[in-house]
């Protein structure tokens, strides 16, 4: 970044706006260009290696997106990963014709990455063999410090005062070869990545709030992959129309069928059947291919083979015995829904109202979400079954124990001990 760059920089994270005056017209917001134009996309294994020397000889943060074909491709697998470094330039590297990324994540292991919505790419680079030791995440990083908008292009703009291109971040990235207006804005994406982790980490030590977040980046960095999720069918859209065990079998036989079929083909199970079609086919347990056919989603474009293999998991989940039909609602394992809290456990309520507010009230006076501050889950845990003490010793160690960092402890504890106290039985 220039020097005239980083004044504005400073300038506009310091900006609190209003419009200008009426005689003053507005300097026009430059559109991004890449400074060494689009780089040759990586597709051998020599190439490669060239790369990973390069970046292994830079210098300072390493910049890194990834681009997925969600909604065309079955899975989150990376079908672009673009990488910046200072020495090194751009690199746009295609994850399907190099499969294996592990030698480039150990180059890189030691260096902190940069990371746009990090939670949101570091699964698809785990795949391919980088994860990262350390990282800088531009969006968490803009939370933390109170922006208002904390997309890429919306970040870029008000700190670094550069228009990023839109209109490619939900293309499909499984195409090959892939056009260059897409690369264009693929390169864009990691260009002044390390600019903006610099101006907000100004920003963030501004505040006072540099050690929190490194704090939450050093908590994602030591995240362990998530554990697959429990009966992934029950998240349905339109779930909530299906009461009847016996139209829960049918949900769940036709979400495996079609998520076997998605997967062998290599596309969105979305494309295969929608979920809408699944819940209607559900409600109406259609009795042969001729009544699944008059539903709607198993229209007149699916052929007889296709409507008889959602029909003989209808017809599959029809024969089965009650013993083997799902249950209504996921087991529990935390508290009960709030809603249900008046009722169940009147105390536990009023705890949690008043625990709401106080933290909302210390959020709002940090600048920043609430649930950036606490997660409104750990606050109901808390509520739910508090410390049989309640001081900050023990109501600190709960929320650790839920995951919280120090630096939340910090915040919340003195407030919740509050709340919690007042409310006790």
């Amino acid at each position: 970044m220039t020097d005239a760059q980083e004044t504005a920089a400073d300038s506009s994270l310091r900006t609190t706006g209003g419009a200008p005056p009426d005689d003053v017209e507005p300097a026009p917001i430059p559109l991004l260009e890449p400074r060494e134009g689009i780089p040759p996309v990586i597709a051998d294994e020599e190439s490669l290696a060239e790369a990973i020397a390069a970046f292994a000889a830079g210098t300072g943060p390493l910049a890194v997106d990834a681009e997925r074909a969600s909604g065309y491709r079955y899975g989150q697998r990376a079908y672009l990963v673009q990488l910046r470094r200072e020495g090194a330039g751009t690199a746009l590297i295609d994850p399907v014709a190099c499969p294996d990324l592990s030698g480039l994540g150990e180059a890189v292991s030691g260096v902190e990455w940069v990371l746009h919505a990090a939670t949101q790419d570091l699964p698809c680079l785990r795949e391919i063999g980088m994860v990262p030791t350390r990282l800088f995440d531009t969006e968490l990083a803009g939370r933390l410090a109170g922006f208002p908008r904390v997309g890429l292009g919306a970040m870029v703009e008000s700190v670094l005062g550069f228009v990023l291109e839109k209109g490619h971040s939900a293309v499909d990235w499984s195409t090959r070869p892939l056009p260059e207006p897409w690369l264009r804005y693929a390169a864009l994406d990691v260009e002044l990545l390390v600019d903006l982790r610099d101006a907000l980490e100004k920003e963030l030590d501004r505040q006072g709030k540099l050690d929190w977040a490194r704090q939450e980046f050093d908590a994602i960095a030591s995240a362990p992959p998530a554990e697959p999720r429990k009966d992934p069918w029950r998240r349905t859209s339109g779930m909530h129309k299906v009461r009847r065990r016996r139209q829960l079998g049918v949900v769940r036989e036709l979400w495996q069928t079609r998520d076997r079929i998605a997967q062998r083909r290599d596309v969105s199970p979305g494309k295969v059947l929608s979920d809408a079609a699944i819940v209607e086919a559900a409600l109406s347990l259609p009795v042969d291919v001729q009544a699944l056919a008059a539903l709607s989603g198993f229209g007149h474009r699916m052929g007889r083979r296709q409507l008889e293999q959602w029909q003989v998991a209808v017809d599959r989940a029809k024969a089965l015995p009650d013993s083997a039909l799902p249950q209504p609602g996921q087991p529990v394992t935390g508290p009960p829904p709030p809603r249900a809290w008046a009722d169940k456990d009147p105390e536990a309520a009023a705890r949690l109202s008043a625990a709401r507010a106080a933290v909302s009230a210390v959020a709002e006076g940090l600048n920043m979400p609430q649930e950036n501050l606490i997660t409104p889950d750990t606050v109901r845990r808390v509520c739910w079954e508090p410390p049989k003490t309640l001081d900050m010793a023990s109501v600190g160690a709960a929320l650790a124990g839920y995951g919280a960092r120090a630096w939340q402890v910090e915040q919340v504890a003195p407030v919740l001990v509050e709340a919690l106290t007042a409310k006790a039985p």
